[in-house]
């Protein structure tokens, strides 16, 4: 009985930890928003929302979700919104995809890791779940879980001075 009391407070503190990290995050694209001279509407913040709590993997994806919502959102409003996303740095079109990751999943290609001495690795989703699984286990992080999906941001410092 504790067990499952205990679970059920950490999933609730994860969707609490999950939901600030989500409202920080679109506080300071607002912020970056208004200070490039954006007016901040109610179909802006109904696409920053939709972009922050939805897994979308293309701009059609959050046009179809957005447009759900209120039928008024166009497709150029979806773009012009994204394109100023990026332009502020909120967000990297070549980065808009997240893995799920699983050991059953066939995709090819799923992920690509180059070497600064131009080396190019081309891993399915299996292959890559397997890494980063075994890295996690070799660092200490992993036991017997499993990876839900993995997220990976573009670092900006060209490898020189990352914080």
């Amino acid at each position: 009985m504790t067990q499952i009391k205990n679970s059920t407070v950490k999933k609730a503190n994860q969707n609490t930890n999950r939901y600030l990290q989500s409202q920080m995050q679109k506080d300071m694209i607002i912020e970056r928003l208004k200070e490039n001279g954006c007016r901040i509407t109610k179909q802006r913040l109904l696409l920053l929302d939709v972009i922050l709590e939805n897994e979308c993997s293309s701009s059609k994806e959050i046009y179809y979700k957005a447009s759900s919502i209120d039928r008024s959102i166009g497709t150029a409003t979806v773009y012009r919104m994204i394109n100023k996303l990026e332009e502020i740095g909120a967000i990297n079109r070549k980065n808009m995809y997240k893995l799920a990751c699983s050991d059953k999943c066939e995709m090819e290609n799923a992920c690509t890791i180059e070497l600064d001495d131009n080396t190019v690795y081309h891993f399915s989703a299996k292959n890559w779940y397997n890494v980063v699984k075994e890295g996690l286990k070799a660092c200490g992080y992993l036991n017997t879980q499993n990876i839900q999906n993995v997220t990976v941001q573009q670092c900006e410092c060209n490898g020189e001075n990352c914080r």
